[in-house]
């Protein structure tokens, strides 16, 4: 198996598999009682809590897990929305959102909330002069920081700083990026971000969300004074420790890992193209590397998908969380791909694993497959 799939789940980190493992079979005490068998695994969420922080620039005590992205955009929504009032709300968020924020949307907008859709370019970009002409005071702002299908990165620094001149809140999904792409969220000035350990070779199930100290977020989960008590519930030590450590390993080989996927990106794009296929790329010509969205002209991108599997290929068609329908997805509706390479397309998306050799094996069979059809 080759598996080209990184940006639906990534493989988990050997070292933070080690550090886990601790905290499932000896130290598994309840980290929220008083005694002495539960030192480790409180003293464990808070170096956990200290690493996730240095990672993205936060204080310890802005970050709050999760069990996932899903949960921490659903938390960043709905949290807004309750402590304003659904009928006083107003969330400005884009087209091309991963579902975890549409359909939160959707469920708030029932509740009486207010949301605008923002267009984007063809590169799947948020221009600013859009956001600009569309914001109202008191608003929250929720953009993602890269795009799930098609890796297009959004000018998160602008886009927060014209939320806040017009006293708005500043959230953004950043499952993609974090691990992935440098962060500083004080530097940026966001008020709310969300991240999913999977997406980063940490465990599945376990994710955080950053909030701004002075943000007034109101509790998720109601029960114990677990996360300040802002989310009730037995905390994952395991997971906590998994995630720290595969985020840590990520951070400080960020500038490698970019550079080493960059190369096998373009190798695979130039490589298609020397091969004279009629397809096209989707998504910003600077969008992040290895995220590789390719539509080909009056081809099935389904089909692609499954004759690739029976090769031992794993790609997708689009969002992993959406990979039960066979549709264009709404990413692709919304750059305006022509209908006639639309409905062909596929995403590859490498990551630090990944070979030349698997590359060039897979333009190949690719190429194979592709003048069978």
């Amino acid at each position: 198996m080759i598996y080209f799939d990184n940006a639906a789940t990534t493989k988990l980190d050997n070292e933070a598999f080690e550090a886990m493992k601790p905290y499932l079979m000896n130290d598994f005490g309840n980290a929220s009682q008083p005694y002495s068998f539960s030192r480790k695994p409180k003293k464990a969420l808070k170096e956990a809590r200290e690493q996730i922080a240095r990672c993205i620039n936060a204080n310890p005590d802005e970050i709050y897990f999760t069990s996932c992205g899903t949960e921490s955009d659903n938390w960043a929504i709905k949290g807004y929305c309750t402590a304003r009032g659904f009928e006083n709300s107003t969330i400005i968020t884009s087209s091309i959102e991963h579902h975890a924020i549409l359909n939160c949307c959707s469920a708030v907008e029932k509740l009486g909330a207010k949301i605008i859709y923002l267009p984007v370019n063809k590169s799947g970009i948020v221009e600013r002069n859009v956001l600009k002409k569309t914001i109202c005071d008191g608003s929250l702002v929720s953009i993602m920081y890269v795009n799930n299908e098609i890796g297009s990165i959004q000018n998160i620094k602008e886009l927060a700083k014209i939320a806040h001149d017009y006293n708005c809140l500043f959230h953004t999904d950043a499952v993609q990026a974090v691990g992935h792409l440098p962060i500083d969220v004080k530097e940026m000035n966001i008020d709310m971000l969300s991240a999913s350990a999977h997406k980063f070779n940490g465990p599945k199930g376990i994710g955080f969300l950053y909030v701004k100290n002075g943000v007034n977020i109101p509790s998720y989960i109601d029960g114990g004074s677990q996360e300040k008590g802002k989310r009730a519930g037995t905390e994952n030590v395991a997971s906590v420790v998994g995630m720290a450590t595969a985020l840590r390993n990520n951070c400080v080989q960020l500038e490698d890992n970019i550079e080493k996927i960059r190369y096998l990106d373009s190798l695979l794009v130039n490589t298609l193209k020397k091969m004279k296929l009629n397809f096209i790329r989707n998504g910003a010509p600077d969008g992040i590397p290895g995220n590789i969205s390719l539509s080909f002209y009056e081809k099935d991108g389904e089909q692609i998908l499954h004759l690739l599997d029976l090769k031992g290929y794993c790609v997708s068609t689009g969002s992993a969380c959406d990979g039960t329908k066979n549709q264009v997805s709404h990413v692709i509706k919304a750059i305006k791909v022509n209908r006639k390479y639309a409905k062909g397309t596929i995403r590859v998306s490498l990551s630090k694993d990944n070979t030349e050799k698997e590359i060039i094996q897979f333009c190949n069979d690719l190429n194979d497959l592709l003048n069978q059809l």
